[in-house]
C-alpha cells in the first residue's frame, strides 16, 4: 500500500523514532481522546505501563521523557527540549495532563517497565491507563510504536499495518507491481509518488514540504560537524564529526587529497546526523531516527560529488533522490517492518540503505530497473543486521553504522547504474527475506540489549 511522505519522512527529535517519537505521539494521542470523551477534568491519577523492547530499552532511548512530552500536550516537531520540562516532573511530582490538569505523578511509581512481558501485535507496547479520586478507571490504551514514530492503538492493529489507506492513483503493494505501473505510463518511481502526493493535496504544498524536509536534514548535518562535547547517557563518548571535518579541512587546504578521500566526507556527514540524533537533536525519520545520518549523508555526497555527471540539475535531483526513497520505503512498510524491535537493524540501517541507493540512482538518471537493482543491492548485504544497542542508547554501534550504510548505500547504486538493471534477485524477494530473517531472529538480538554488543562490552 501507499505511504504518505508524511508518513515517512517525520521531523522529531531522537533518539529514537519507535521509542522517542511514537510514545509522544501516543501519549499525545491518550490525552487528546481524554478531552474528547469529556473527561479530563475528572482525572485524578495515570498509570503508564511499556512492554518488551520499549521497556527494556526505553531509559536509554528516551522514551520516558517523550511520554512526559505527550501527556504535557507537546508533539515532537515543536517541543523545546531545552526546557526543564521532565526534570520538573521528575522534582515536583506534578504532571500538567495536555497544560489544562494537574495531577500527582510520580515516575518512579507511576511508569512501570514491564521488561519480560512482550504483547503479542509488537514489541513496542505501551498502556495508559487513568483513574478518578474514586480509583475507578476513566480510560485505558494500549498504543504500539510500529516503526518510523507511526503507532497504532491496540483495536487498530493489523496485519496491513496501518489503518489509513489513501486514495491515490497509484497504489502498488509489490516493486513488481510498481514497475507495471511505470512502464504502463511512462513514469518514472519519483513521478508515481509526485502524482499520488498532489492528489492528496496541493503541488505547491508538496514541494514545500520536501524542501522543508530537505532543509532539517541538512541542518542536522551541519549542527552535527560543528558540534563539541559529550553525547548523553553516560557513556562518555565524544563526538567524532567536528574532528573528521577539521581535519578534512586541514588536508583540504594543505592539497593533500587522496583519491578515496570522499569516503571520509561521506562517513563524516552520517557521523554528524547520527551523533546530532543520538544528543536528542532535531532530524528526520528516514525511515528511522537510529538511520537518519544515512539519507542526509548520501544527498550530500550527490549535491558535492554525483550531481557533476548527473544529467539532473541540483534541485530536480534531491526531489528524485526523495520521492524515489520514499516509494521504497512504502513497500518495506507494506511488506516486512522498519522497526528495530521487530526485525532488528536490517529493519533501520539496511531499509535505509535500500532507501538511498535507490534515491541515488534516480538523482542521477538512472533507470526503474536500475533504482530496484541498488535497493535490492542495499538490502542484500544488511540482511541478519541485528539490533543490539550498547546499554540502550542509540550510540554503539549506531552511529558507525550511519556512516557504513551511507557508503554501502552509495557502492549499491554504483554497482548498479555499471549495468542495465537486470538481476537475479528482485527486490520484492529481497524485502520478504528481510521480514524472514527477521522473525527468525532471537528477540536478543531485536533492540532489546539482551545480547550481542550490548552484553559483550565491559564497563559501560
Amino acid at each position: 500500500m501507499y505511504y504518505r511522505l508524511e508518513d515517512i519522512f517525520t521531523i522529531g527529535i531522537g533518539p529514537s523514532s519507535s521509542h522517542t517519537v511514537g510514545p509522544m505521539k501516543a501519549a499525545k494521542r491518550f490525552v487528546d481522546n481524554l478531552i474528547e470523551k469529556d473527561v479530563l477534568t475528572k482525572v485524578a491519577s495515570l498509570r503508564v505501563d511499556l512492554y518488551g523492547s520499549l521497556a527494556l530499552t526505553g531509559i536509554g532511548h528516551g522514551t520516558l521523557k517523550a511520554i512526559v512530552y505527550g501527556l504535557m500536550g507537546f508533539i515532537a516537531e515543536n517541543v523545546d527540549t531545552e526546557k526543564p520540562y521532565y526534570s520538573s516532573v521528575e522534582r515536583d511530582k506534578l504532571l500538567h495532563l495536555a497544560q489544562q490538569k494537574v495531577i500527582n505523578f510520580d515516575i518512579e511509581k507511576d511508569m512501570s517497565l514491564n521488561n519480560d512481558v512482550f504483547l503479542k501485535e509488537h514489541s513496542n507496547g505501551v498502556k495508559f491507563s487513568c483513574y478518578n479520586e474514586n480509583d475507578k478507571l476513566l480510560l485505558e490504551e494500549t498504543y504500539f510504536s510500529i516503526g518510523g514514530g507511526t503507532v497504532v492503538r491496540q483495536d487498530e492493529f493489523s496485519s496491513n499495518r496501518s489503518n489509513i489507506t489513501y486514495n491515490v492513483p497509484h497504489q502498488f503493494d509489490s516493486c513488481a507491481e510498481l514497475q507495471e505501473i511505470c512502464q504502463k505510463y511512462n513514469l518514472s518511481f519519483s513521478d508515481v509518488v509526485l502524482q499520488n502526493e498532489v492528489s492528496l493535496q496541493s503541488e505547491n504544498k508538496v514541494f514545500d514540504y520536501l524542501k522543508k524536509i530537505y532543509d532539517t536534514m541538512i541542518n542536522a548535518i551541519e549542527r552535527g560537524m560543528k558540534k563539541h562535547g559529550v553525547l548523553p547517557g553516560g557513556m562518555e563518548i565524544k563526538r567524532r564529526a567536528p574532528e573528521i571535518y577539521n581535519r578534512l579541512k586541514e588536508r583540504f587546504l594543505d592539497n593533500k587529497q587522496d583519491g578515496l578521500e570522499v569516503i571520509d566526507w561521506i562517513n563524516l556527514w552520517g557521523f554528524a546526523g547520527a551523533e546530532e540524533n543520538a544528543s536528542g537533536g532535531r532530524v528526520v525519520t528516514a525511515p528511522t531516527m537510529g538511520s537518519a545520518g544515512i539519507l542526509p549523508a548520501v544527498m550530500r555526497y550527490f549535491e558535492r560529488f554525483a550531481s557533476k555527471t548527473s544529467p539532473l540539475d541540483i534541485e530536480k535531483g534531491i526531489i528524485k533522490f526523495l520521492t524515489t526513497s520514499a516509494a521504497i520505503c512504502s513497500l518495506y512498510r507494506s511488506n516486512a517492518s522498519i522497526s528495530g524491535a521487530e526485525v532488528g537493524c536490517q529493519g533501520e540501517i539496511g531499509v535505509a540503505c535500500s532507501m538511498a541507493a535507490g534515491g541515488l540512482v534516480a538523482a542521477m538518471g538512472g533507470t526503474n530497473k536500475q533504482i530496484e537493482q541498488a535497493a535490492e543491492i542495499a538490502m542484500e548485504h544488511n540482511l541478519g543486521l541485528t539490533c543490539d544497542p550498547v546499554n540502550g542508547l542509540v550510540q554503539v554501534p549506531c552511529i558507525e553504522r550511519n556512516a557504513m550504510g551511507a557508503v554501502k548505500a552509495i557502492n549499491a547504486a554504483r554497482l548498479a547504474m555499471r549495468g542495465n538493471g537486470s538481476h537475479i534477485v528482485s527486490l520484492d524477494d529481497v524485502i520478504k527475506t528481510m521480514y524472514d530473517t527477521g522473525k527468525d531472529m532471537s528477540h536478543r538480538y531485536k533492540e532489546t540489549s539482551l545480547g550481542g554488543l550490548a552484553v559483550n562490552i565491559i564497563d559501560c
